[in-house]
């Protein structure tokens, strides 16, 4: 019990020890103050020890930071005033800040005509560079909670009603905010290119609304739209955006019917009348030009076979040797017309005389001319009496004209004179006491007795 007691005793007397050491530590603190501290410090009068360590200069940048921790992250971040102001980043709180000063000393010294706004992290440009410091710092707030976002200041007057965002500055400068500088519009799902980049913003965007926006050309252009919706909205398949006059669409390589000659000068609409996806275009030439078919269909509907894409009425290619028809000799070089009178062509007959009037022959020898003639000449004459009748020419009947022994007239076949008497009845001298059979006594040399057998 008494070892105890002894202990307790010296406790006692160990903190009545403490006590009159920590007393006369304030008392001593209290006379080497060099004046009041200011008003914010004010609180920290009796705590010397918040600031300052006992025989330590160095220690006291430290404990400032301790408090005001807001400073030091902008020092160990470089930003703001502390953190970018070259002086200032390494330098003493209390080379700028002295206290002990007095309650209502001045310790920030703040001088608003000398300061230079660069050294914080918004640097005054443009518009801003006139404006007074109460616009932007409100009073009895600390100058580093000024906003530093547009939309903080402009929020109010802001004529997008958020729609873009807070981020002025992608489109707006600190000049003027009418001096709109470049959008950078390849970065949304639109890139402006062609005669869009000259188009103004609020062409696109009436009412300010830009969020939602379509893309579809449609959506703009369905007014201009002279195909009046029947090609869809897919405008980008034939136009491009430098001039709507500019067609790119492929007709060779996207369909079945590439385009070429007069085909490639069409008008679209000229073919594609109806709904450019329903309506399916057939690919045949009649398709388009059955109405304008001069030959009524009777030439039928491979419009091909004579005519091309060039033009109907420039080389055309039909091959007449693959009708009952063939063109031989001057007929090959017979404009069409000449033997097709009307343009049905189909009613064309093939004989001769639908064509040539027989103004020489006057029909005595037939209606069939290529039975004489071939297509070479009127004077190529080809025919045979010897070989292609039953009356081979002999004597005296070779140097006659066809017209002595044929002189019917628009006969339809040649009569056949296979008798002397049907000839020369006018010629009997015997008056037909000798029969009708001249031959058995005549020859073809001469009727006169020198001629006789």
């Amino acid at each position: 019990m008494q070892f105890r007691a002894l202990i307790a005793v010296a406790f006692a007397l160990f903190t009545v020890a403490l006590a009159s050491a920590a007393a006369a530590q304030s008392l001593f603190d209290r006379l080497v103050m060099p004046g009041p501290l200011i008003e914010g410090h004010a609180k920290y009068q009796k705590k010397c020890a918040n600031c300052h360590e006992a025989f330590s200069k160095s220690s006291q940048k430290r404990l400032c930071m301790a408090c005001h921790k807001d400073i030091a992250a902008d020092r160990k971040q470089k930003r703001g005033l502390h953190g970018r102001r070259p002086d200032t980043v390494n330098a003493e709180c209390k080379h700028c800040h002295t206290d002990h000063k007095g309650r209502n000393a001045d310790v920030v010294q703040f001088d608003k005509e000398s300061f230079t706004h660069k050294f914080t992290d918004f640097d005054l440009k443009g518009a801003h560079k006139s404006l007074p410091c109460d616009s932007c710092h409100k009073p009895k707030e600390k100058f580093r909670k000024a906003p530093s976002q547009c939309v903080s200041c402009h929020k109010k007057t802001e004529p997008h009603k958020g729609a873009l965002g807070t981020k002025c500055a992608t489109c707006h400068n600190e000049t003027s905010w009418r001096e709109v500088k470049s959008y950078d519009h390849s970065k949304t799902k639109f890139p402006l290119e062609g005669a869009h980049k000259k188009v103004a913003c609020n062409a696109c965007h009436a009412g300010e609304r830009y969020k939602g926006v379509t893309t579809v050309c449609a959506s703009c252009h369905q007014l201009q739209d002279v195909h009046r919706g029947r090609y869809g909205k897919k405008c980008q398949t034939c136009h491009i955006s430098k001039k709507w006059d500019i067609i790119r669409f492929d007709h060779a390589k996207e369909t079945k019917f590439p385009l070429r000659g007069k085909h490639a000068k069409a008008k679209c609409d000229s073919c594609h009348s109806g709904d450019l996806y329903k309506d399916k275009n057939a690919t045949t030439c009649v398709s388009c030009h059955e109405k304008h078919d001069p030959h009524k269909g009777k030439l039928g509907k491979k419009c091909e076979t004579c005519h091309n894409e060039k033009g109907w009425r420039k080389r055309v290619a039909f091959d007449h040797d693959f009708t009952q028809f063939p063109l031989l000799g001057l007929h090959a070089v017979v404009p069409c017309e000449e033997c097709h009178r009307t343009q049905s062509y189909a009613d064309t007959s093939p004989k001769c005389e639908a064509c040539h009037k027989d103004t020489a022959h006057q029909g005595r020898l037939g209606a069939d001319c290529s039975f004489c003639h071939n297509p070479n000449g009127w004077k190529f004459w080809k025919f045979d009496h010897d070989k292609q009748t039953q009356y081979p020419l002999t004597g005296a009947h070779r140097g006659l004209h066809c017209h002595l022994c044929h002189k019917e007239k628009h006969v339809k076949k040649i009569s056949q004179y296979s008798s002397c008497y049907a000839c020369h009845a006018e010629d009997d001298t015997h008056q037909g006491n000798f029969g009708t059979a001249c031959e058995k006594c005549h020859t073809t040399k001469t009727f006169r007795p020198g001629g006789l057998r």
